[in-house]
């Protein structure tokens, strides 16, 4: 039991003395992780917001084509059934019929 004690004791000053040569060339513990944590955050919120923002700007981008596409083709149908989907030769006019008297 002893030699368990010793072998604490011998971590723990060795982890003080670790402790405090840090703390003579780095400062204080917070003052070293106060910085690069918040610049690690901020730079890591900077790449979210702009994986988002081009997220959104792709997605309104494709919907936007994919719209005017269907515009299209709706406008060519509609052009098609007023010309009797012919393929745009025009249908001579029917000649109008009189009834007997």
């Amino acid at each position: 039991m002893s030699g368990d004690r010793d072998v604490v004791l011998l971590e723990t000053v060795k982890t003080h003395r670790a402790r405090l040569v840090s703390a003579l060339l780095f400062g204080e513990l917070d003052e070293r992780r106060v910085v690069t944590d918040n610049v690690r955050r901020l730079v890591v919120s900077l790449v979210i917001a702009a994986v988002a923002c081009a997220g959104c700007a792709g997605t309104s981008f494709v919907l936007s084509v994919l719209a005017d596409q269907e515009a299209a083709k709706a406008q060519q149908q509609s052009q098609q059934v007023g010309t009797g989907g012919s393929g745009g030769a025009a249908d001579p006019s029917p000649t109008p019929t009189t009834e007997p008297r």
